[in-house]
């Protein structure tokens, strides 16, 4: 037998065997099971409209599925611009560090939900497309895809997706979970800053808000903040975030406030003793920012020195 032949035939054995293996793979996935709760809140069919779709070229589908949401959101941006943002030739795709970096870089906060089916549908019936990532293919040879989540139907056990050239796309249940579950069922929103998603954790939320923050400017995140507080008002740090932001746009006294419900809230968090402290120093509250620094100086942690020097100065 030639060595082409058998090239030939060891191919065809090893298709037959990977084509086996994702039958099996899919015969034995189950449907995801909601929560009860979920189902009993959640409309019964949803399609988020005006979702805009991009076809998906060869390994362009992360940079076609920001815009598909971008758009949504407002941002005028299309997928050739986003390409060089977040489009890594050597990997042959785009990897979820830069997929949030670009959503960034256009003025939005990107949120990673909980790796849920629950949390999926919850934000596609609040209005919110979902990125989603998905292995196409075997967890040993990975074919990595995004897709945006649009819309489901709980009777027909079918997702709504706008994935590759295909748009509003339905895909069972079964089957979509099967290949989300082999990225860990990583998804996001990308939100306004003002924006929170309907299920997002308390940490989820500050992480995502704080990153964004970093990358943009407090003044860009303080409406973050603001609807954080609304959102989780017994966070002191979230309070202490909030503070931080109105101090660094100039406003003090809105500072002052957001530090004292910090406070109120973690009465052992010291940074934020220290900054009630040095903004009440600066504004000429002598004796609270006294009681303040002095508070500051008792609890453990790199604060303790600044508010002896401050206390010092008063």
């Amino acid at each position: 037998m030639s060595g082409r032949r058998f090239r030939q035939l060891l191919n065809a054995r090893l298709a037959g065997v990977l084509l086996l293996a994702l039958l099996t793979l899919s015969g034995c996935a189950a449907t995801p099971r909601l929560a009860e709760t979920t189902v009993q809140t959640l409309p019964r069919q949803v399609v988020i409209e005006g979702v805009p779709f991009h076809a998906q070229r060869d390994y362009q589908c992360g940079p076609a599925s920001l815009a598909m949401v971008l758009n949504h959101e407002g941002v005028d941006v299309d997928v050739d611009a986003l390409i060089p943002q977040v489009f890594i030739p050597g990997r042959e795709g785009s990897v979820q560090p830069e997929m949030l970096a670009a959503v960034r870089r256009h003025g939005h906060v990107p949120f990673v939900l909980d790796n849920s089916f629950d949390a999926l549908l919850t934000e596609i019936a609040a209005g919110h497309p979902v990125v989603v990532m998905q292995n196409l293919s075997l967890p040993a040879w990975p074919m990595w895809h995004y897709a945006v989540a649009i819309g489901y139907d709980l009777d027909a056990e079918e997702m709504i997706l706008h994935s590759g050239e295909e748009a509003e796309r339905s895909e069972s249940f079964r089957r979509f979970d099967a290949t989300w579950a082999r990225s860990d069922r990583w998804a996001f929103v990308a939100l306004k800053p003002g924006e929170l998603p309907n299920g997002v954790s308390e940490q989820r939320a500050l992480d995502a808000i704080a990153t964004f923050e970093q990358a943009q400017s407090a003044e860009a995140a303080l409406p973050a903040w603001v609807a954080f507080v609304e959102r989780f008002p017994h966070s002191g740090m979230g309070y202490f975030a909030l503070g931080n932001a109105r101090h660094a746009t100039g406003d003090h006294e809105g500072a002052v406030e957001a530090f004292r419900s910090s406070v109120a809230q973690r009465d052992d968090l010291g940074v934020a003793w220290l900054n009630l402290g040095l903004t009440l120093q600066a504004q000429g509250e002598t004796n609270e920012a006294r009681q303040a620094l002095e508070r500051a100086a008792s609890l453990p942690g790199h604060w303790q020195t600044h508010a002896t020097a401050a206390l010092e100065r008063l």
